[in-house]
């Protein structure tokens, strides 16, 4: 007898509370990609088996997974003035860039097809086509959205600074920040340049060395006027820029920390590497 489809909403969530991808649960219960994606888009009925097997490799119960649970609300900031670097809402992506994150962060770019993004976004593949002519499309504007988004953060922050170090201090937590809050997109960005073809991928370069002049430029300032003591500031702002990069590899939004405390955190850790002076 089959369970109705309207589980897989819960089997996702039960998956992403578990920490695992869409292909390391497709491959625990020995079924296809594609299979466990239309699982969790409601588009294959769950037989009592199944239910009970995905439920035992979760460690669930199977009733659990007949209804998606509530989630606890997440920490959040007072909402500041519109416009404030550190207010974050959802981009607005469509459906298929919406599934495309998803099925590019669990199966990477190469390993992703179009049928899967469709399946992913309760489409056709045809009605993909329609509105992304490919899926290095959907890629380059993912990036090219992300990288929009980071810069005119930094560039917000960086305004928001009265010295350089103050500067440079509000320019690594919005950059961790932006890791934290958009963890999937920041990851797609930081994972699969290789995979970008130009000219997106020059611009998206371009834009990555935007960002690190003007942590750069902090940093030298901060450096000449006495308040950093690093020998090579250059040096070090590449550490702390490729450090707040690799945040969306271990950061989750379930863990103890909200991304606004992880992101002082950062800019402290910054900070000391920069070997703050005294007064």
């Amino acid at each position: 007898m089959a369970e109705p489809s309207p589980t897989g909403p819960a089997v996702r969530q039960a998956r992403v509370r578990a920490g695992l991808t869409l292909r390391g649960l497709a491959a625990g219960i020995g079924v296809s990609v594609g299979t466990m994606s239309a699982i969790e888009n409601g588009k294959v009925a769950l037989t009592i088996d199944r239910l009970q097997e995905i439920a035992e490799h979760l460690g669930v119960t199977p009733a659990s997974l007949l209804s998606p649970q509530p989630q606890p609300a997440a920490p959040v900031d007072p909402v500041p003035a519109a416009g404030d670097w550190r207010h974050f809402t959802d981009l607005d992506l469509d459906p298929a860039l919406r599934a495309a994150v998803e099925v590019f962060t669990d199966l990477g770019y190469h390993g992703a097809t179009m049928r899967l993004v469709a399946t992913a976004a309760d489409s056709s593949v045809a009605g993909i086509y329609h509105y992304h002519r490919s899926k290095q499309h959907l890629l380059a504007t993912l990036m090219t959205r992300t990288m929009e988004d980071i810069e005119w953060r930094v560039v917000a922050a960086e305004a928001d600074g009265d010295t350089p170090a103050e500067r440079f201090a509000l320019m690594v937590e919005a950059l961790a920040l932006c890791h934290a809050v958009r963890r999937d997109l920041a990851f797609i960005t930081a994972t699969e340049m290789r995979s970008l073809e130009e000219p997106t991928r020059g611009d998206i370069i371009a834009a990555r060395r935007r960002l690190q002049r003007r942590l750069d430029d902090a940093a030298l300032g901060a450096a000449a006027d006495g308040t950093f003591a690093t020998p090579d500031p250059r040096s070090a702002t590449r550490v702390v820029a490729t450090m707040c990069m690799a945040l969306p590899y271990w950061f989750s939004p379930s863990g103890p920390l909200a991304p606004a405390d992880v992101a002082r955190e950062y800019a402290d850790h910054a900070g000391a590497l920069m070997r703050v002076q005294p007064g």
